[in-house]
């Protein structure tokens, strides 16, 4: 009998002792991954490979101790088997993650620098992101197949510090994914965008927010860039009063488009980006540009003053032919505000944001941007929607279609349900400088199948001066040309619902109003203008029943305005009169 129970002694032991090792070990990994990433961010790439190989190291020792034959005998024991399981699982997933995501990516970090993707000449060297398109190719392939694994692990019995441990890896393994694939996706379209394969031409739109359109603003002024082996070159320059107003749309339009929007939205190069669906937008841009100029361009970008501003904190000031000096903290100022206060006439306003424009990028085509500020730059004015791209080859669009880049409508997950909440100029002038909104999203459950109500709640303020009718230019005011009271702002609100959801109505200060109901794309949309004289504000809530039961968060996709407007939480209850009662 005492040999059996030695035995049994020592197995404990030799479990018990690899569990103490192997959480040392990870313990000790989890450090080296924070390092990695300050190094190869400090330009260090050397030290990272280094720092990566420790981890590497220290990761495949922690998945050695928790793979062997005992400790998966031990599995099978009630209550200590599923801690046991959970703990292999996730060693194995942090190996996988250092041998086949970090160790490469850190090789990479060793031959690259960002001083490698900094013009020189007007020309960006191609070469280092096509030859790492492999490496990074197999850690995005790598870091998925990890996520899918990791998502799946089940600590539904195991001790708080083995669940606390899960979620943390699960956390780290969803941020990393992402970024990788950012990056992918980056090495694998960044290229041919820049003539890698061929000369490209792109039509950049300059969406102006102070006369809101559903994606950003009116196109008021455009260029045409064109790329070939990394060379980037600005070859026209245009403004919307070189378009005419066609009769008819220059493109067949969706039915549901043209219900919500008009065939306005395919007729004047202004109100392509009536539609919040960019690639719309971009289509008609493009062919409203080949009909005029004639060449039919390969993608069309989107930009606007704020996304500006932040490319001047990679350029520093930037001086005018004007005389004026452009700066990250001017820069919205002078073109959304003080430009009108100079230049009576629209066309000389449009040459001055033309001019503006074309100064910005020749500094950072001519390699006066720090690397590290501009792809900072890049990466908010993207993730606040100020920067859309869609190209016409279908292979450069896939990559591009389900990114903030894209500007497509807003798409829900499991954990996610999305609205879309655009905004239109119906003043037919330029005081949307003026126009301050804030968005919360309420939701609950009031009825027995669990489906939820949301709230989509918008408070909307004229902070135009009392006297703005009077102290503003009309070119800014509008004059009353279309209807709206000198002063006032009209502003046209759609709602995008999520394609299973029930339209509830909409209410303006507590009280039901009428308001449009449509389709766009299998999107329920709700469509209600609001018309605020200055210093007036007012609170619009568009009400929405969930097609299934949902505990997850609400989010907003929100056009982006002269500010960033992110949706808050805001409380929901079940006596809205906007919920149908039982």
């Amino acid at each position: 009998m005492g040999i059996p129970l030695v035995l049994l002694i020592a197995v404990v032991a030799w479990v018990g002792v690899r569990a103490y090792l192997a959480k040392g070990e990870l313990e000790a990994a989890l450090p080296l991954a924070a390092q990695i990433q300050a190094q190869v961010v400090a330009g260090d790439g050397g030290t990272a490979q280094t720092t990566a190989r420790a981890l590497s190291d220290r990761s495949s020792s922690a998945a050695a101790l928790t793979s062997d034959p005992v400790w998966r005998a031990f599995e099978g024991i009630p209550l200590l088997g599923p801690n046991l399981t959970v703990v292999r699982q996730l060693a194995a997933a942090t190996d996988d993650i250092a041998q086949r995501a970090v160790v490469p990516l850190a090789k990479i970090a060793g031959t690259i620098s960002l001083s490698d993707f900094k013009p020189l000449n007007g020309a960006i060297n191609l070469k280092p992101m096509t030859d790492a398109q492999p490496q990074i190719d197999a850690a995005d392939a790598t870091l998925a197949d990890v996520k899918q694994r990791v998502d799946a692990i089940d600590t539904t019995d195991t001790l708080s510090v083995v669940t606390s441990a899960a979620a943390k890896l699960s956390a780290s393994v969803d941020k990393a994914a992402a970024a990788v694939n950012t990056l992918d996706r980056a090495v694998r379209v960044v290229p041919t965008m820049l003539g890698a394969s061929g000369p490209r031409n792109y039509i950049v739109l300059f969406q102006n927010p102070a006369e809101l359109r559903a994606s950003g603003g009116i196109p008021g002024a455009l260029a045409l860039i064109h790329t070939e082996n990394g060379a980037i070159t600005l070859a026209q320059q245009a403004s919307s009063a070189d378009f005419p107003h066609y009769k008819e749309p220059v493109l067949p339009l969706p039915t549901e488009t043209r219900g919500i929007y008009g065939d306005i939205v395919g007729e004047y190069i202004q109100d392509v980006t009536l539609t919040p669906n960019f690639p719309l937008a971009a289509s008609l841009a493009r062919e409203m540009w080949k009909r005029q100029f004639g060449v039919e361009a390969d993608g069309v970008i989107s930009i606007d003053p704020v996304a500006l501003s932040y490319l001047l904190k990679a350029t520093g000031p930037i001086t005018l032919a004007t005389g004026d000096v452009l700066t990250a903290d001017n820069a919205v100022q002078l073109l959304l505000s003080d430009v009108y206060a100079r230049y009576k006439k629209p066309a000389d306003q449009d040459k001055f944001f033309a001019a503006a424009a074309s100064s910005v990028f020749s500094a950072v085509a001519g390699g006066d941007a720090d690397p590290m500020k501009l792809i900072e730059a890049l990466g908010q004015a993207g993730a606040e929607r100020r920067v859309l791209v869609w190209s016409a080859h279908d292979a450069d669009q896939a990559i591009l279609a389900d990114t903030t880049l894209a500007g497509g409508l807003p798409v829900s997950d499991p954990d996610t349900t999305r609205f879309g909440v655009y905004l239109n100029d119906a003043t037919g002038a330029k005081m949307d400088s003026y126009l301050k909104v804030q968005v919360a999203l309420g939701q609950t459950v009031c009825r027995q199948d669990a489906r939820p109500y949301f709230a989509v709640t918008l408070t909307m303020t004229n902070t135009a001066p009392t006297d703005a009718a009077t102290s503003l230019p009309e070119y800014v005011t509008g004059g009353g040309a279309f209807g709206v009271k000198t002063g006032n702002v009209k502003t046209i609100v759609s709602v995008y619902g999520s394609t299973d959801m029930q339209n509830l109505g909409v209410m303006r200060n507590n009280a039901v109003i009428g308001y449009h109901p449509a389709t766009d794309s299998t999107y329920p949309v709700s469509a209600s203008s609001v018309e605020l004289a200055p210093g007036e504000s007012t609170v619009i809530t568009f009400g929405w029943l969930g097609g299934t039961p949902f505990a997850g968060d609400a989010a907003a996709q929100i056009t982006p305005g002269t500010s960033q407007v992110i949706a808050t939480k805001a409380p929901s209850s079940c006596d809205s009169v906007l919920w149908p009662q039982p």
